[in-house]
């Protein structure tokens, strides 16, 4: 394999990230479903022609990605020695989240690309479908006790053979869902971007030359490693440990912990979630390739430098206990990994935050709050509104958290009020900022959300698969918590909060009946007798805060501050 000099291999990293990059847009551009047209709930990647691993990925695809399609890809390729017919035009289609991550509402396809007779690499593209069956509208089901309640299960089967689209497993696929022109949509998405990757692949391996191009490839992996061991290596050695809960599984009213260990050593470090919860009977549960993927996230949020390329996680040894929450085996359900997923994000920022408080952010608002209304039209047509939402992001060492932002697990944004609105018989009688929601501190955490959902069609249900109920996003370095996670919906007598606090099924909802979401801020960072009166002041001035809450969190003096 040829040497490659550094302006060369820079070049080439931007042309394949561009690559990547295309295949996102050309999804977005196409799907049907709001949440990857307008959401961005998807992802594009070149993957290893053996072992599978990220070797690129698409900025403006979600990062938890990363780490899953790994898995993904080693599954095709694992099935594709077994059976013993890959050839070009291939692609395969499967949402099995034991196997390849996250939850049965991601729909994968792989493609082998082909040079000179050989597999050079695989193109996978992810998307998160609108609806694939099981028992509530959505996929979100937070009464399930295994996999079959949440959606149908496709282990990987050929979606094409030799470029031939099998016209059965796509019967099948729409067969299976709620909205099956949304789903034929996003298919035709995603088999348009992985024809889009071929061809700019072609292109560039004529340009440069396979070669060249594996050089660069392997020099990429080794980089992202040095870069790894490098600011690994400016952290303290030590052990620090944080926990955190969950608020149910949705089946059982009762906490379960997650606790991780943040160990450095030289240049290596360990994330060790001995402690956290055995599996469980209700879909928190989440499968071992996304609890390392989960772990990936957090590491390029506390390294921000670090690229998305599975050479990052080779000085990371991360151990997750068997037969734990955060390593289900099928078929435990898996629907709300999301939530889980978040809230291991919250303890290594937690930990991390021993260490090295500077390079980590107070605790999220901890939740997407998957909420799904669903009904039929006068006319009979079904309508199925699944969307996420926002809360406020953590305070950090140089500022305020972020107001109303969107997990930090994706580079994903909310749907807008007006395209759920044209969308869905619904309207949004508030979508607001929520005052009095994020943790105090010398940098206070951003502010959570309202919003008020009316129901325009004569009946609808709702369901919520949300967290953050019981235990508030927390602060660090002194900072405060966060507001606690809030819905409530009307019913007969008037407004009510779910028995589980943050899930529940079948909400029934008539004509003119609203749901609220009141969702928690971000945690504060550092003393808040430490925040300047005058931030104090602005705060009250703007809503955030009132001022009873900013006479107790920060004493008084901000009443006489000059803004």
């Amino acid at each position: 394999m040829p040497d490659i000099d550094p302006i060369t291999l820079a070049v080439l990293a931007g042309r394949m990230e561009q690559i990547a990059d295309e295949m996102d847009a050309t999804l977005f551009r196409s799907a049907f479903n709001p949440i990857i047209a307008e959401a961005h709930d998807a992802s594009h990647g070149l993957y290893d022609a053996a072992t599978g691993e990220t070797l690129v990925q698409g900025k403006s695809g979600l990062p938890i990605f990363v780490g899953v399609m790994a898995f993904a890809v080693k599954a095709v390729i694992d099935k594709a020695a077994r059976d013993g017919d890959l050839a070009v035009g291939d692609t395969y289609i499967f949402n099995d989240a034991h196997i390849g991550g996250t939850h049965l509402s991601d729909m994968r396809l792989v493609r082998p690309y082909f040079r000179d007779g050989e597999v050079f690499c695989y193109l996978a593209s992810v998307g998160h479908w609108h609806d694939v069956g099981g028992a509530v509208p959505g996929n979100y089901n937070p009464s399930a006790t295994e996999v079959f309640q949440e959606a149908f299960v496709l282990p990987p089967v050929k979606l094409q053979r030799n470029g031939e689209v099998q016209q059965d497993i796509v019967d099948i696929l729409l067969r299976n869902s709620r909205m099956p022109q949304s789903s034929m949509g996003d298919l035709s998405g995603q088999l348009g971007a992985l024809d889009l990757g071929i061809r700019r692949m072609d292109a560039l391996l004529d340009e440069y030359g396979v070669d060249t191009v594996k050089a660069a490839l392997s020099a990429l992996g080794d980089r992202a490693e040095a870069l790894t061991r490098a600011e690994v290596s400016e952290l303290p050695d030590g052990r620090w440990e944080a926990e955190d809960f969950m608020d149910n599984d949705g089946i059982s009213d009762e906490a379960l912990p997650i606790r991780v260990a943040f160990e450095v050593k030289g240049d290596r470090l360990t994330l060790d979630f001995a402690g956290s919860a055995p599996a469980c009977a209700g879909p928190i549960n989440i499968a071992l390739p996304t609890a390392i993927a989960c772990c990936y996230v957090a590491i390029k949020h506390i390294f921000p430098a670090l690229p998305a390329n599975a050479g990052v996680m080779r000085p990371i040894d991360i151990r997750i206990p068997e037969d734990s929450l955060l390593s289900a085996d099928f078929p435990l359900p898996t629907g709300g990994y999301t939530e889980t997923i978040l809230r291991m994000i919250d303890v290594i920022f937690s930990a991390a935050a021993q260490a090295a408080p500077e390079r980590v952010v107070a605790n999220a608002y901890g939740t997407i709050n998957a909420l799904s209304i669903a009904g039929r039209t006068a006319a009979g047509k079904r309508w199925v509104m699944f969307s996420f939402y926002g809360g406020g992001h953590g305070g950090s060492s140089t500022s305020d958290g972020l107001n109303h932002g969107n997990a930090p697990i994706s580079t994903a944004t909310i749907p807008p009020a007006e395209i759920l609105e044209a969308a869905y018989p619904v309207m949004f009688r508030q979508w607001a900022l929520r005052p009095d929601s994020a943790g105090a501190g010398e940098h206070r955490g951003g502010l959570g959300a309202i919003y008020e959902i009316e129901v325009l069609e004569q009946s609808a249900e709702a369901f919520l698969f949300g967290e953050r109920g019981r235990f508030p996003p927390k602060g660090i370095v002194g900072g405060a918590d966060a507001a606690l996670n809030a819905f409530h919906y009307e019913g007969e007598g008037g407004w009510h909060q779910p028995p589980l606090v943050s899930k529940m099924v079948g909400i029934p909802l008539k004509k003119g009946q609203k749901v609220r979401l009141e969702t928690p801020g971000g945690g504060g960072y550092g003393d808040p007798a430490k925040r300047p009166a005058a931030d104090v002041a602005r705060d009250v001035s703007l809503g955030y805060v009132s001022p009873e809450a900013a006479d107790a969190a920060y004493g008084t003096a901000w009443r006489e501050a000059h803004i």
